[in-house]
């Protein structure tokens, strides 16, 4: 035992000190937005929203999540992204105290799109920066840390959430959604100061930088990446529905198959990239593989006599995610050096946004009208489409005689 924890704690060696600081600040900003798991129920059960206007806030939080990931893109390549940080933890605070207080539905919509703007304003830059903290040898593990943070706030947020809830209402997780973001921003200042923080890996300046739309395999990867956001946010609306209607699960039980993914993220993952940015495949492969396990999860779903399925088929999906998000991630952050990174890693972000805007949607319409085994088979058919386009992708970063090997993968 004290071996396999020795092994753990030493695939976490060598990162920089900024990118735990990084991992820190995101920690307590994830942490701190639990507002977002339970908007639903506070838009229908505490303001007594129908369901329809309610979906009509969701959808405004995707064009939201879209437009402040290509403006965070912008901003990053013209004031940098430590500015552009700051700004969105401080701003974002702001808005979560001033949100608590709209009851009025068109002012909601609005509201709620000006406040996940902002916040998602800060993810390209916090990619640049994660690029910048990183020696190009542990980027990928660095992304894997984040990640880390992020479903550990994850985990822990809906937790305090739920017991703010009960204990005191629904504003309370205004109040503390809008000081979690502010204290952020205030760490930040005091532990990543741009004239004390030695970037380790400094950005490539080239004269004349390549914009990414004009980048054909980013954006074949970018397609793809959409296409997979699509399948994957499933497992957040679609197949809880499944496990309910099907299989006949209480919410708890529904709430612990979930929270399986992010156990087996902050227990697996790491040693697991560590392990895989070893070997001689490129980030290319890596999501390819990751992708295709997620369609296969849904495959699983078919069988639908034996409910122990259900947590197959997460761990299945899981372990997809786990290698498909950091090697995309790391591809996106390497392929950025041909031109701007801000402006490369808001489109990567703003392909997740898609997937928000459109994806939970889409299953449960197909669910809808033909079922669900004919939802499992469509999302299957769409990682195939997805691996045919990072293919081509690949396809094309041969002509450009550009490594794929992961070390210089660019």
């Amino acid at each position: 035992m004290k071996l396999i924890l020795r092994n753990y704690i030493k695939t976490f060696e060598g990162l920089s000190r900024e990118i735990w600081w990084l991992s820190l600040i995101t920690l307590i900003n994830r942490t701190g937005a639990m507002v977002i798991p339970f908007l639903s129920l506070y838009l229908t059960e505490d303001l007594h929203f129908t369901m329809i206007d309610a979906s009509w806030v969701m959808t405004a939080y995707g064009l939201g999540s879209f437009t402040g990931a290509w403006a965070g893109g912008k901003l990053c390549d013209r004031i940098g992204y430590y500015k552009v940080i700051l700004l969105s933890l401080i701003f974002t605070g702001i808005n979560f105290l001033w949100v608590m207080h709209v009851q009025e539905f068109w002012m909601m919509c609005f509201s709620f799109f000006i406040l996940i703007a902002v916040a998602d304003m800060g993810r390209p830059a916090f990619f640049v920066a994660l690029s910048a903290y990183s020696k190009p040898e542990n980027k990928t593990r660095s992304l894997t840390l984040i990640r880390l943070a992020i479903n550990l706030g994850f985990s822990v947020g809906p937790a305090l959430g739920g017991l703010l809830i009960a204990t005191m209402s629904y504003e309370a997780l205004f109040y503390v959604d809008g000081i979690t973001c502010i204290l952020a921003g205030v760490l930040m200042t005091q532990v990543l100061n741009p004239r004390k923080v030695k970037e380790l890996d400094k950005e490539v300046r080239v004269e004349n930088p390549l914009p990414p739309q004009k980048d054909l395999p980013y954006i074949l990867f970018l397609i793809a990446l959409s296409l997979f956001g699509v399948i994957f946010i499933q497992y957040f609306s679609t197949v809880p529905l499944f496990y309910k209607q099907v299989h006949l699960l209480s919410e708890g039980t529904i709430g612990l198959v979930l929270a399986l993914n992010g156990a087996l993220i902050v227990i697996l993952e790491m040693p697991l990239i560590a392990w895989m940015d070893r070997k001689s495949w490129s980030n290319i492969q890596n999501t390819i593989a990751g992708l295709l396990l997620t369609g296969v999860s849904f495959l699983l779903l078919l069988w639908e006599s034996w409910v122990g399925i259900v947590v197959v088929g997460m761990t299945v999906a899981t372990i997809g995610e786990m290698i498909s998000f950091p090697f995309s991630n790391k591809f996106a952050l390497n392929r950025s050096k041909k031109g701007r990174q801000g402006a490369y890693m808001g489109l990567y972000s703003m392909s997740f946004s898609v997937a928000h805007i459109f994806g939970h949607t889409s299953g449960m319409q197909i669910t809808e009208h033909f079922g669900f085994r004919s939802t499992w088979y469509f999302l299957a058919f769409l990682s195939l489409i997805a691996w045919g386009l990072l293919y081509l992708a690949q396809h094309y970063m041969k002509k450009e005689h550009v490594s794929l090997v992961p070390k210089l993968d660019v």
